[in-house]
């Protein structure tokens, strides 16, 4: 028991231990306010530059979380659009390419208002000419592609997909003088090979669908090496070129949509179901048109085709393994084919890099009594690809 003389003792060491580990806590919770208020105002300032951003970018959105996010999103709208152009009845593809895009225009626009969306580079850095060329080519891709799924077999519209590859190695070098490896070359070819055995059982031939189909190639092709050209050599992220870029996409839609789509638009049935449906779908297309620019500025057109190819084989796959669908025995061999074609070609991506990493260690472990000027290596990191943006 204490005594009575030393309550008073007792009670002044308490409260000062007391205030003590309060101030304490208070200077911890302070602490790590402050921290939280400096991170937040770092990332609120990185967006503020189109430096700063793109650093932001690629921390966040790698090559493998870039077409991991794409590969997931492709597959939802393959789902979706299935259900729209089937069951739902909508027979506009231009016209559903243009739901895709405004709709993505005016999250964008949301973003904006937010000040959220990522600082633009100056327009010094980029020629108008850039963007608009590439808001016009969008178009063309997106809309033809959708276009071409409508009026061809499966069959047919994979042959174009597999005639995109060589039209990006080819458009690469005559615009850039880029060149890829023998070894590449092989692994491609048969990642196509097996592609074609695998997806294409049916090649009938329609004169429109196989115009609409050859037409699209090329854009297709050309859309990808600029939205990865720009990324890469500027200092664009996805959504600052999505930005700019989709009010072009939109116009040339709309001045597609008379001589592609059908007409009787106004008389679709627009009840709750049908339009719930289409938003769906133009949210996934605003999806996949982000994740497929993030995986364009994170390796190259190329890859990104590769990509596309890979999502064919997985869900060919897939459907043989979980829902004992019989593609046919041939089918499957090609895409096992396919598939290894893919892994080669991942792993002399990933291999020049390394090797590069290991030739330059020794050079800087050694003392060297003057600078040298050493002749400097572009290294480029090419790792997928997927076929249309929306």
């Amino acid at each position: 028991m204490i005594p009575p003389f030393g309550m008073g003792l007792w009670d002044s060491l308490v409260g000062n231990e007391v205030k003590k580990f309060i101030k304490r806590k208070d200077s911890d919770a302070g602490e790590a306010g402050r921290a939280l208020e400096e991170l937040r105002g770092s990332i609120y300032n990185d967006l503020r530059t189109s430096e700063g951003a793109k650093r932001q970018q690629q921390r966040f959105c790698g090559p493998v979380v870039a077409m991991s996010f794409n590969f997931i999103v492709s597959v939802g709208i393959i789902l979706a659009n299935k259900l729209i152009m089937g069951r739902v009845g909508f027979k506009f593809p231009i016209f559903l390419t243009l739901i895709h895009y405004v709709t993505a225009w005016l999250l964008l626009a949301i973003f904006k208002s937010l000040s959220i969306l990522p600082v633009a580079p100056p327009s010094r850095t980029t020629p108008f000419t850039s963007l608009f060329s590439l808001g016009a080519v969008m178009a063309f891709a997106s809309g033809l592609a959708n276009t071409s799924l409508k009026h061809n077999s499966v069959g047919f519209y994979q042959m174009a997909k597999i005639a995109v590859t060589p039209t990006i190695v080819f458009t690469e070098f005559i615009l850039f003088r880029k060149t890829i490896s023998f070894n590449k070359v092989l692994a491609l070819a048969v990642v196509s090979a097996g592609v074609a055995v695998a997806t294409v059982t049916d090649l009938e031939f329609n004169l429109f669908g196989a115009l609409i189909a050859i037409a699209w190639i090329v854009p297709s092709a050309v859309n990808k090496i600029l939205w990865s050209n720009l990324q890469q050599q500027g200092n664009w992220t996805a959504l600052a070129l999505m930005w700019k870029t989709t009010p072009v996409t939109i116009f040339f839609l709309l001045a597609l949509m008379p001589w592609l789509d059908p007409p009787g638009v106004l008389l679709f049935k627009w009840d709750f179901s049908n339009s719930t449906a289409i938003l769906t779908s133009a949210v996934l297309g605003f999806l996949l048109q982000w994740s497929g620019a993030l995986a364009l500025g994170a390796t190259s057109a190329t890859s990104h085709v590769v990509l596309g190819q890979f999502k064919t084989c997985v869900i060919l796959l897939g459907g043989y393994l979980i829902f004992n669908s019989d593609p046919g025995f041939v089918s499957i061999c090609g895409a096992v084919a396919a598939l290894c074609g893919m892994s080669v070609y991942t792993s002399l991506n990933l291999k020049k890099p390394q090797d590069s990493t290991s030739k330059q260690l020794p050079k800087q472990s050694l003392p060297t009594s003057k600078p040298k000027a050493t002749d400097g290596e572009s290294v480029e990191t090419e790792v997928e690809d997927t076929a249309t943006v929306v």
